[in-house]
């Protein structure tokens, strides 16, 4: 590791011996900051795997039955009975602090379309396969909301997470051992400096007596 080049005076050495101190002081705040990142990183992961397992699963049923349904109508009718929206949906996004990082928050309201019945059509235009598949979309719409919300927030807290990283590896291994360094190459030098001014001391004392 290479020393910085200053002069290896008192002054300097104090200067450094005070970066020093809040570099030190500094890694182990960010150190702090990435592991409880990490924490609740792992933990919205493990949510959001869960989250999108059971997401995947009810879209899954909900194409398999409107393939199905599908496959009994014509593209143009199939058109006609998604014309019309079923349901709305507000949200409106706020942000939360984790650890520093912004992390989304959706609040939404979900208002149904169709005042007569749950689906915007007749049921005599559409079979019971076309019927659950739509339930099933219906089912998975507040769970896909949330999924949207742990995903992007996992997202930022895996950026901040690695420039973090990258922080603390960069005090640890590059600053820190730098600074420790020149401050042992300074203190070196002025006691080589006090040995120095000794010997001559002595010497003068020495032709003194003489």
């Amino acid at each position: 590791m290479a020393r910085l080049n200053v002069n290896p005076t008192r002054m300097e050495l104090s200067i450094l011996k005070e970066r020093l101190k809040t570099a030190t002081r500094g890694h182990k705040l960010l150190k702090d900051k990435q592991d409880e990142l990490m924490r609740q990183f792992i933990m919205k992961i493990k949510e959001n795997n869960e989250l999108r397992k059971k997401v995947e699963e009810q879209l899954t049923s909900a194409m398999q039955d409107f393939v199905l349904a599908k496959s009994m109508k014509s593209d143009q009718m199939v058109q006609e009975i998604f014309s019309l929206p079923a349901k709305e949906v507000s949200l409106q996004v706020r942000y939360d602090s984790v650890m520093s990082v912004k992390v989304p928050k959706f609040n939404y309201e979900i208002e149904d379309q169709s005042l007569d019945s749950e689906f915007p059509y007749s049921y005599v235009a559409t079979t019971s396969d076309m019927d659950q598949a739509i339930e099933s979309v219906n089912e998975s719409l507040t769970d896909m909301l949330r999924l949207a919300e742990i995903e992007k927030g996992c997202q930022l807290m895996a950026d901040e997470i690695e420039k973090t990283r990258r922080r603390v590896n960069a005090l640890e291994f590059r600053t820190i051992p730098q600074l420790e360094e020149t401050i042992y190459f300074i203190e070196m030098k002025l006691e080589e400096a006090e040995r120095a001014q000794v010997t001559r001391m002595m010497k003068i004392k020495d032709m003194g007596q003489k």
